[in-house]
Order: structure tokens, then sequence, then C-alpha cells
């Protein structure tokens, strides 16, 4: 297994220990620089990996699949702890959801015919604000930050990512629309 394909398995590997520390934040505000600072690891994980691949020419189909699977896990489990802690609106992340796994059965449905479908510019941008935005909840969560104002402002970037992500999943659709030839 090549490097940038470790990369991505580690931060699969990352997403439980991450979750765990997000579950403890209301017991204990420590566990937010924890919870932050695996996240943060876990998304240079994607950067890296992928710059890694394409400068030294080691794209797979193992890491055009499993790339952009890890990246759903690692953000899935991030909005839904968001979710739990009343942070995010249940209904922009259920779009947040709904796409994944629509691209997700896209994906299973052309890996059948042989064709490995790698992310998109829209993908990629979705995937970089996600992060952003999910490391900036984190930011304010800390007591400096009014819970309120706090809140808001999370709940305003979800929905900003739900409407980027649902963007995408368009984009993704319309693009690849020929895996659904046969029906």
């Amino acid at each position: 297994m090549n490097t940038p394909n470790k990369l991505t398995v580690l931060r699969v590997i990352l997403v439980p220990i991450f979750l765990a520390f997000m579950i403890a934040i209301p017991k204990n505000t420590a566990y937010i620089t924890a919870s932050l600072a695996v996240f943060v690891i876990a998304s240079i994980t994607d950067t890296l990996d992928g710059y890694l691949a394409r400068k030294n020419r080691l794209i797979t189909n193992f890491g055009k699949f499993m790339d952009p699977l890890a990246d759903k896990v690692l953000t899935t489990a991030a909005y839904l702890g968001l979710l739990a802690m009343g942070r995010a609106s249940v209904w922009a992340v259920m779009l947040i959801l709904t796409r994944e796994y629509m691209v997700s059965g896209v994906r299973l449905v052309a890996a059948g015919n042989g064709t490995v479908i790698a992310a998109s510019l829209w993908g990629k941008l979705k995937t970089v604000f996600q992060m952003v935005s999910l490391i900036a909840a984190f930011l304010l969560m800390y007591p400096v930050c009014p819970e309120k104002t706090g809140i808001l402002i999370t709940q305003i970037l979800v929905w900003i990512s739900a409407i980027i992500t649902v963007i995408s999943g368009i984009d993704y659709l319309m693009k690849n629309i020929s895996a659904f030839k046969e029906i």
C-alpha cells in the first residue's frame, strides 16, 4: 500500500478517536481542543494524500474510491456530533447526508460497470468548505464565544455547507448520469 493510501486509511482510523473526544465535549471543554486537533490532523491527511498521489503519480483505484469515502466518514461524524449537541439543523445535516449517500450510490453503480469516478472540482470545494466550517464550529465552542452566538454562526456555516453540498451533488449527477444509462 502506498503512502497516500496509508494516509487515507489513517483518516478513517482517526474518526472514532475524534468522535469519542467530541462526544465528551459537554462533560469537559478541554475535549474541544482534543476534538479539534484530531479533526485538523485528519483533514490534513486529506490534503496530503491527494498532493502526494498526484505529485508521485500514485493515483490508484483504491485511493479514488476510499479518499472520498474517508472524507464522508469524517464529516458525517462531525455533523452528527454537532446535531447531537444542538448546534446544527437536522434538515441541513439530512441534506448533506443525502447527497453523500447519493454520490456513494452512483460511485457503486459506476464501479459495477468498471468505472471509477474521481472527485470533481465542486466535490473538492464542498470538502474544503465543510472541513473549514467544521473547524470554525469547534472554535466557536470555546467559552470566549457566547454560546448563543456560537450556535447561530455554526448553524449558518452548516447551512452554507448544505447548499454547497447540494450544488456539488447536482453537478455530480449531471456529469455522471451515464452511469444509469441502462435504467
